[in-house]
């Protein structure tokens, strides 16, 4: 499989990787545009904007949309995170033409009809507000605002719903004019694809962009703290976190094994000792988060009120005691569940086009799955303990508690017991 990178002369990017023996395609636009390019005022935006791509362009009602693509039999969609936005679909190798077509169409030409916005408007407080009623969804944004405070890094991707109350039609075409240029879009393509058709196709439905000047994003800020919410839940929700690298960062492989050692599956660390051993809780989970500039290591759990700080008192243990007593089993099963994780989910089209379009927005170009395998090969176990030495050191964790958590230490306390 041979991945093909083109550059227009605006700056729009073009990668493609044909999977010989399918007879599917996912293609797509990323734009590099989330939550974290937006100013407070705009908090939400950007999601807000990836709900009306859908509502009708100049040529394009709502349902002639989904009709475009469902009509061949594809599908269709869209999603916001903190530094892209996705638009893609998943159709027949025939039909990319068409799919990349209604993708354009409602990037270049999006009517943001009144009576839609409205409409979308509610669609979008009825999200936000099943994200309160989902205590282990809502939990994320809160620990997400005390690591990154005063930032757009910390916001909500949703946004807070006064915000979105607000939003007019000049709002969303001035976040288009400043975010939506072609420097800032990746067209990926994988499957049953042709690399010089998709480039031809994406040279006239794009070619006719002007190029914009970028942005500069205010630097990552990692702070920690904390956000306690009292509420008569079932459950104490738990979670907690420690700054961690980017995802240019050389330590990253290093951060994804160690937290994949700690509480990345059923024989992990956290998953044995709190749930195998102690009866803790049902669920517990660690991973790494990274972006551009910085990262951190999520924790979750959710426990009963009278055990909420037993819970954090073991996680808090965990933690302490992986430097040094890491060991090269551990390593090497972390190590086969990462390289397998990713290679299984490069199996399908749209995996495939994801990666594609990430790596083109990190690197600028595609590293062969070879190259990414050799670096996940090359950590060591000293590499790992050292790294579990960084995040208790000096640590500032952030913490975010939910539900019956009168019993569970604060932010300061866990800091105290890291150091120890």
């Amino acid at each position: 499989m041979t991945v093909r990178t083109h550059r227009l002369a605006n700056g729009l990017r073009i990668v493609t990787e044909p999977m010989p023996g399918l007879q599917s395609a996912s293609i797509g636009v990323w734009v590099t545009a989330g939550c974290r390019h937006e100013a407070e005022v705009e908090n939400g935006i950007a999601h807000f904007l990836e709900h009306m791509a859908f509502k009708g362009t100049a040529k394009r009602s709502s349902l002639e949309i989904a009709e475009a693509i469902e009509d061949v039999g594809g599908y269709i969609n869209a999603y916001t995170s903190r530094e892209m936005t996705a638009y893609y679909a998943r159709v027949l190798g025939a039909d990319v033409p068409l799919a990349l077509d209604v993708i354009a169409d409602i990037l270049l030409n999006p009517a943001f009809a009144p009576d839609e916005i409205e409409i979308e408007r509610d669609v979008i407080l009825q999200e936000i507000g099943q994200a309160h009623d989902t205590p282990d969804d809502i939990i994320f944004d809160w620990l997400q605002e005390v690591s990154f405070p005063g930032q757009s890094m910390g916001r909500p991707i949703l946004g807070p719903p006064e915000r979105v109350k607000g939003f007019s039609e000049g709002d969303l075409r001035r976040f288009v004019e400043k975010n939506y240029g072609p420097e800032q879009m990746i067209v990926a393509a994988a499957g049953q694809v042709d690399h010089d058709a998709v480039v031809a196709e994406a040279e006239a439905l794009f070619g006719g962009l002007k190029a914009r000047p970028l942005l500069n994003l205010e630097p990552a800020r990692y702070a920690g703290g904390e956000r306690r919410e009292e509420k008569p839940l079932e459950q104490a929700h738990f979670a907690l976190s420690l700054e961690g690298p980017g995802y240019r960062d050389g330590q990253i492989y290093t951060a994804q094994i160690h937290s994949g050692i700690l509480g990345g599956g059923m024989s992990s660390r956290l998953f044995q000792e709190v749930r195998e051993k102690r009866g803790l809780c049902y669920t517990i989970f660690a991973q790494n988060a990274a972006y551009a500039d910085s990262g951190s290591l999520l924790i979750y759990a959710g426990t009963a009120a009278d055990r909420i700080a037993e819970l954090s008192q073991v996680v808090t243990d965990e933690l302490r005691r992986f430097p040094g007593t890491v060991t090269q089993p551990e390593l090497e099963r972390a190590r086969a569940q990462m390289k397998a994780g990713m290679l299984m989910g490069l199996e399908s089209p749209s995996g495939r086009c994801e990666r594609l379009a990430r790596m083109i927005a990190i690197w600028d170009r595609v590293p062969s799955l070879e190259e990414t395998v050799a670096e996940i090969d090359a950590v060591t176990l000293d590499q790992v303990s050292d790294f579990g030495v960084q995040l208790c050191v000096d640590a500032q964790p952030a913490l975010a508690l939910y539900g019956p958590v009168t019993g569970a230490p604060d932010h300061a306390q866990i800091r105290a017991r890291l150091a120890a």
